[in-house]
C-alpha cells in the first residue's frame, strides 16, 4: 500500500507530535504563560552524540527514536534575549546545524475581524481594548518548523480548555510560521 498525497511524511508526523507534546507540557502548566521557545533535535542524533542523555529522556522517548529515526526531542530554551515584541525576539534567534527545529509557544487575545475596526491606534489602548472586548478570546499558539521546511501549529482556546479540542494545521498562523522559519536564515 502506497501513501497518499496527503499522508503526512515520517518527518512531517514526527513534527506534529513534537508540537502536541509541547502543547500538552505547556497546557499542564496553565494559562497566562510567557512566551517560551524550544530546540527540536532528532532524539536518535542527540543519543548518538551524547548516550548518557538516555538517563533524561522522557518514557518512551529512546523506544520511540529506536522505531522511528525522524523522532524530535524539544529542549526548552533559557535565557532568551530581552526583547520588546515576539518580532524582536525572533530577530534575534539563531540554531547551530545540530539543531533540526525549533518551536515557540505564545498565547494572544483574537477577536472576531469586525471588533478591529474600533480599535485603537496606541498599542496600550488597544490592548486594554482587546482585554476588555466581550467577543475575545484567549489562544495559546504553539508554532514548530523544521530546517527542511515543514510546519505545524497547534491551538487551544481558554473557552475550550481541553486536550480533544485542540486544532492543528501545519498554516494555521502564517505569519508566526515565517517569522520562525527565518531563524534558520
Amino acid at each position: 500500500m502506497t501513501a497518499s498525497p496527503t499522508d503526512p511524511t515520517p518527518r512531517q508526523h514526527a513534527l506534529t507530535e513534537a508540537v502536541r507534546d509541547i502543547e500538552r507540557h505547556v497546557g499542564s502548566l496553565g494559562w497566562d504563560s510567557p512566551v517560551l521557545v524550544f530546540s527540536l533535535v532528532r532524539t536518535a542524533s542527540a543519543l548518538a552524540v551524547n548516550p548518557a542523555l538516555a538517563s533524561e529522556l522522557p518514557d518512551g522517548a529512546q523506544e520511540s527514536a529506536r522505531l522511528d529515526p525522524e523522532h524530535l526531542l524539544s529542549i526548552e530554551q533559557d535565557g532568551l534575549p530581552q526583547a520588546d515584541s515576539l518580532e524582536e525576539l525572533l530577530a534575534q534567534l539563531g540554531w547551530p546545524e545540530e539543531v533540526d527545529g525549533a518551536a515557540i509557544v505564545v498565547e494572544r487575545i483574537v477577536v472576531p475581524p469586525e471588533a478591529e475596526t474600533d480599535m485603537p491606534r496606541d498599542p496600550e489602548e488597544a490592548v486594554a481594548y482587546l482585554e476588555a472586548h466581550p467577543d475575545r478570546q484567549d489562544v495559546r499558539i504553539v508554532a514548530g518548523v523544521l530546517r527542511t521546511g515543514e510546519s505545524w501549529c497547534a491551538l487551544r482556546s481558554r473557552a475550550h480548555d481541553s486536550e480533544d479540542a485542540v486544532g492543528g494545521a501545519p498554516d494555521a498562523v502564517p505569519g508566526l510560521v515565517e517569522a520562525l522559519r527565518a531563524t534558520f536564515s
